[in-house]
Order: structure tokens, then sequence, then C-alpha cells
């Protein structure tokens, strides 16, 4: 019951879009019809993804305070706990809102692998909608010389590339000083900077390139979209301090 929902709400209609883009691009070209149903899933994503990029801002500003607490109460666990949730509750922070786009993703993320592993490798096009043109068979081969429907390691390191810039540039945000540099939220950071990208190219290196190339444009335009929504906050601030 719930292969057959995830088929027909998620795997079915991303397999469609990605057979629409084909297509409709120049050339036909497979990379092109990916990088534009990574817009689209990016599209739906957008307002979780922004709402988790505040709540992350949020988590950085009252970093000093919950740093704070914990040196309050470091032999008294049993309050700090108590404590923390009070002080959430006065910020209006929630330490769980950036956990949830990515847990958001995850169903997208396991749809477009299904795309890309099933859909795209057997030669079939049998889940096209009857709307929908069937080209018959889908040329794995973008710009002439990639084939994205195997695993690439130029594309497993780009995607890694993609995700430690988007870690290095959410860490710079974080106020620095001699204290909260050796906090365990900036140890832990520093170590989510350089852990995940490894374990991007790792994973991706044995995936097929047309998921690693979508991994690759969804970081990129979560870093449009982290900039964005970082200007935006920003220009509150200086209103609000006019």
């Amino acid at each position: 019951m719930i292969s057959t929902i995830y088929h027909t709400v998620l795997y079915q209609p991303l397999y469609n879009i990605l057979v629409f883009f084909y297509n409709i691009v120049p050339g036909h070209d497979i990379g092109l019809a990916i990088i534009m149903l990574t817009v689209v899933v990016k599209l739906i994503l957008w307002p979780f993804f922004s709402q988790s990029i505040k709540a992350q801002r949020s988590m950085q500003a009252i970093q000093p305070k919950i740093d704070e607490l914990k040196e309050k109460y470091k032999d008294d666990k049993q309050k700090l706990g108590p404590a923390l949730m009070e002080l959430y509750k006065k910020e209006k922070v929630s330490p769980f809102a950036s956990c949830l786009p990515l847990l958001l993703q995850l169903p997208f993320l396991i749809a477009v692998y299904k795309v890309f592993s099933v859909g795209l490798s057997n030669g079939s096009l049998d889940a096209v909608y009857p709307f929908i043109y069937n080209p018959g068979t889908i040329n794995p081969i973008s710009l002439g010389m990639i084939n994205l429907s195997e695993p690439s390691i130029i594309m497993a390191v780009l995607a890694g590339l993609s995700q430690f810039w988007q870690s290095k540039l959410m860490f710079a945000r974080q106020p620095q000083n001699d204290k909260n540099k050796n906090s365990t939220m900036a140890i832990m950071n520093k170590q989510m900077t350089y852990f995940m990208p490894l374990i991007t190219v790792f994973i991706g290196a044995s995936l097929p390139a047309g998921l690693t190339l979508y991994w690759l444009v969804i970081t990129v335009l979560g870093v449009a979209q982290q900039t964005w929504v970082f200007k935006k906050m920003d220009n509150k601030v200086e209103i609000v301090n006019k």
C-alpha cells in the first residue's frame, strides 16, 4: 500500500516531469532535463528550506546564551534541559526546525534515485503518462560525453565540493569569539563541514551520475536561497535598528 502511494505520488510524477523536460530541451539532453527537474523540486521545498535557514540563523544568534546555560548547569544536567527549553521558548526558536527540510527532501531523493537507477537504466518508459510524449528511449549521455546512468567520480567530487561550500557559508555566518570557538556546537559545525562532503563523495561515487548532478544542483540552489534569506533577514534587522 505504502509502496503504491509512493510510486503514484512521488516517483511517477517526477519521472514524467523528467521525460517532459527531456522532450523539450535542446538536443534532448538528459543533463539539462535533470537540472530543470531539480529546479522544480527546489521550488516545491522552498518554503520549508527558508524556515530551516531562518531557524539555523536564530540558533546561531542565541548560541552564546546556550553556552552560558551549559556552563552554569554543567554539574546539573536535570536543570539544563528545562533551562534550554525555556530559552528556546523565550527566543521563539525551535532546535528541530532545521531538521524538517532534510526529512522532507529524503523521499524526493529516494524517488529521484529510483528514477535514475530503475526508470532510465532499464530502457523502459512504461511509467509515462498518456498525455506525455513517449520518446521510446532516453539517451543517458549529457553534453556528448557524460553518461548519467553510470557512476562518475567527477560528479561526485563536484557534489561534495558544493556541499562543502554551503557548509562554509553557513558556518561563516556564526559570530566568532574566543569562547564560542571551542563550544560543542562550533566543534560539531567544523566536523560536519568536512565530514559530510567526504561522505557525499564516497557515496556519490557509487551512484548514477544523474543523481549526483541532482544533488550538485540542489545544493547550489540551496546556497542561492541561503544567501537570499540571510540578506532579507539582515535588511529587516537594519530597518528595525534605524
